[in-house]
């Protein structure tokens, strides 16, 4: 049966960066929520306003409006063998659906928590820079660039997000804390969350989160 990867975890653990390595992996297609909705928050549009409004207050975007977005990209060819959610589903709401979708898909659904210390979340979000150019990634206190302000790779200037100030940030870990207890309580009674270390080396947290995949495929 293919199969819908879920990777939950608070913003900063490195969901994307996993989810990225594992779709290389698998051949997968990644499906990052928050990619999605910072596009449309791009749009001069009612919904595409409320979205960047939404997004720069540190607020989540409605279920509704998630689901809409879920089942718009899940439904396209390339998810057919199987996808990989990043950021999603982040509350009991969104679980429910996702549920309802992957009955439909006729998937399976493997979950699996990367979990990360606070301190070190609110470090690695508010000193993220990337590089406009290629996407690289780099942390002003965790893996600064060789010159301030400038990507090692191709010489092109680093963005700091509109969202990942330190009152946005403050807020954002705050909403998914109360947004996600439920939803991590849920997982975890049923029996269906396998929790990893986040803090570990991005190999190692990769390594582990394959092994979870991998013994799921005679479930």
């Amino acid at each position: 049966m293919s199969k819908i990867i879920v990777i939950i975890g608070a913003p900063g653990a490195g969901k994307g960066t996993q989810s990225r390595l594992l779709s290389e992996k698998y051949g997968y297609p990644q499906i990052s929520t928050g990619d999605i909705l910072r596009e449309m928050a791009q749009a001069d549009t009612p919904l595409g306003r409320k979205i960047k409004e939404t997004m720069a207050s540190g607020k989540l975007v409605s279920d509704e409006i998630l689901a809409e977005v879920i089942l718009a990209r899940t439904s396209q060819p390339d998810c057919q063998e199987g996808y990989i959610l990043d950021g999603y589903p982040r509350t009991l709401e969104q679980a429910h659906l996702l549920e309802d979708l992957a009955r439909k898909q006729q998937k399976s659904v493997v979950f699996m928590r990367v979990g990360v210390h606070e301190e070190t979340l609110f470090k690695r979000l508010t000193g993220r820079r990337t590089c406009a150019k290629c996407g690289e990634i780099y942390n002003v206190y965790l893996r600064p660039p060789k010159i301030e302000g400038v990507c090692d790779l191709d010489g092109a200037p680093l963005t700091h997000r509109s969202d990942d100030n330190p009152e946005s940030v403050s807020k954002r870990l705050e909403e998914y804390r109360q947004s996600t207890a439920p939803l991590i309580d849920y997982y975890r009674e049923s029996g269906r969350l396998v929790e990893v270390d986040g803090e570990l080396p991005v190999e190692e947290v990769f390594d582990k989160l394959r092994a979870v995949i991998e013994s799921s495929d005679g479930q």
